[in-house]
C-alpha cells in the first residue's frame, strides 16, 4: 500500500542513483510513492503509474495534482497484464530505466516476465520491489535472485510504521 517513510528513503536513494528518464510504477495506491519518485526526476523524465482500483486512482490523481507534478506523471487506470503489452504503442516508451513494483504481490513475477517478453526492460533497468517479506513474494525473489539475467540486492526495512520486518529487492537487469 503506502511505502512509508523508512522504505521511502530507500526508494529515494535508488531513484537518485539510477537517475531514470522513464519510470514505471505498478501500484499507485494514493500516489505517495509516485510523488516521491516524480519530485526527484530530472526535467524531461516521467513516471507512468498504473493503478487497478478506480477509487485509488482518483485519489492519487488529486495528490499528484496537489503536489504540482502532473507534468511528470501519467496515471493509468487498469490491470497491469492488460497495459504492459500496450506500453510501447500507447506511450511511445522504448524501455523503462526503473520499474517500481508495489501492486498485487502475486503479480510481481508474471509482470516481470511480461516486461521482459515485451522488451520493456533493457540492460541496466532497475526493478525495485516493495513488500518482498511482508506479505512476501517468494516466487519473485527466487526468480530474480537465481536468474543469471539479474543482479539483486536486498534492503532490509520494516513494514510501514511498524517493527515487522519487510524490505525491498533491487534487481538490475543484466541483459538477455
Amino acid at each position: 500500500m503506502n511505502v512509508g517513510d523508512e522504505k521511502g528513503s530507500i526508494l529515494d536513494s535508488v531513484v537518485n542513483e539510477v537517475s531514470p528518464v522513464t519510470v514505471l510504477e505498478l501500484g499507485t495506491y494514493c500516489g505517495y510513492s509516485t510523488v516521491r519518485i516524480a519530485r526527484l526526476l530530472l526535467p524531461g523524465a516521467c513516471v507512468i503509474t498504473l493503478e487497478f482500483n478506480p477509487d485509488y486512482a482518483a485519489i492519487a490523481s488529486q495528490v499528484i495534482k496537489w503536489a504540482g507534478l502532473e507534468d511528470k506523471v501519467q496515471l493509468v487506470e487498469g490491470a497491469s497484464g492488460d497495459w504492459i503489452p500496450r506500453m510501447k504503442e500507447h506511450f511511445g516508451v522504448h524501455a523503462f530505466d526503473l520499474v517500481f513494483l508495489d501492486h498485487w504481490k502475486e503479480r510481481y513475477l508474471p509482470d516481470t516476465k511480461l516486461l521482459e517478453e515485451c522488451g520493456l526492460i533493457q540492460k541496466g533497468t532497475v526493478l525495485l520491489a516493495d513488500n518482498v517479506i511482508c506479505p512476501g513474494t517468494p516466487d519473485y525473489l527466487e526468480y530474480v535472485r537465481n536468474s543469471p539475467r539479474y543482479n539483486s540486492q536486498y534492503y532490509r526495512s520494516h513494514l510501514e510504521y511498524t517493527k515487522a520486518e519487510d524490505g525491498l529487492e533491487k534487481s538490475v537487469f543484466l541483459g538477455y
